[in-house]
């Protein structure tokens, strides 16, 4: 298929690189794949040959975890995300207007300065939305997920915006990862972004946020981190749990919210069964193809979405349709 859009399609910068040691990443995942992800991140040309082999007409780029959510200074996090906006839209956006649009950095250390800066991005550098890489660190050694009411000035502007805000993984914390004493590969993708970002995005759900702000709509990549599957048992348990600790505050059943707040991408996650189990629960049209570059190839995931046994109608949806009526991107 031709013209597919990707959105959740990573970059750094110069300025970024200051802040991310992958001396971790490379000791678990290799240290010949990360020097080439390394690079992949900077470049501009290769990935729009990557984008031409692959028939992806236009990537929705974004900064690569963990981001400023990794840099406990508010001031410094805000100044980063600031330039960072600008950077890709200078670097890629303006350059390459057909083909790359992106998702704003925001810091929410300060969550009001966050939201400030998501107007600035969308209004006047083009931005799509957001994109956060899971809990942010803060000064004091704490972490904040999203849900924390400190973050309502975000999501008020983010709704008023009419934008998307993409949740993306991080590492889980260090002190939660005494599990994986021994078996530190499974730490990052493999393992340990989907258990933490899926249990922020459940966070999410039973915070009230979508009672809240109906319209909102939060994307969740690699085929929704298992939530599709894990959903039916979370909610029998929670029915069953009703009157415990922390459940109160949502309105809805999570499917509810899963089914009308939460937008998936195939980032990351080429399996054809578990795709048309997606499908099956949430919908071809809440379903939108991505590839995870660089850490996937744009090849492997266009090869395999080309040829899985889709009606004509639900790939162009997922392959195009859908993130073009999400984004507001055109489509002639």
């Amino acid at each position: 298929m031709q013209d597919k859009i990707a959105l959740e399609e990573h970059l750094s910068t110069r300025e970024n690189g200051q802040y991310w040691d992958d001396s971790g990443e490379a000791a678990r995942n290799g240290q010949a794949y990360m020097a080439e992800v390394a690079r992949r991140l900077l470049d501009v040309d290769d990935r729009i040959e990557a984008m031409d082999r692959a028939g992806v007409a236009v990537s929705v780029l974004s900064l690569t975890s963990p981001g400023v959510q990794g840099i406990t200074d508010p001031q410094v996090a805000a100044t980063v995300a600031r330039h960072t906006n600008d950077t890709i839209h200078d670097t890629f956006v303006h350059r390459h207007p057909s083909r790359f649009a992106f998702f704003a950095t925001v810091a929410v250390q300060d969550p009001h300065a966050g939201a400030v800066e998501l107007q600035r991005a969308v209004t006047e550098l083009g931005a799509k939305g957001a994109l956060v890489n899971g809990y942010t660190d803060l000064p004091d050694g704490g972490v904040r997920y999203l849900d924390h009411p400190s973050c309502e000035p975000f999501w008020d502007m983010a709704a008023e915006l009419g934008v998307p805000v993409y949740l993306h993984p991080r590492e889980p914390h260090p002190g939660s990862r005494g599990i994986y004493e021994g078996y530190e590969s499974l730490v990052g993708s493999a393992w340990g972004f989907g258990h933490e970002t899926a249990t922020h995005a459940v966070r999410l759900m039973l915070s009230g946020l979508f009672d809240r702000r109906p319209g909102l709509q939060v994307v969740l990549g690699h085929l929704g981190e298992a939530l599709p599957f894990l959903l039916p048992r979370l909610e029998h348990r929670l029915h069953k749990q009703r009157e415990g600790t922390g459940l109160g505050s949502a309105k809805r059943t999570v499917t509810e919210y899963f089914t009308s707040n939460i937008v998936l991408t195939t980032s990351g996650h080429f399996d054809t069964k578990a795709l048309a189990y997606t499908i099956s629960t949430i919908g071809s049209d809440r379903v939108l193809f991505s590839t995870d570059y660089p850490y996937e190839t744009m090849d492997e995931a266009a090869s395999w979405f080309d040829s899985a046994p889709l009606n004509r109608n639900d790939a162009a949806r997922i392959g195009r349709l859908n993130a073009a009526d999400l984004l507001r991107i055109p489509t002639a």
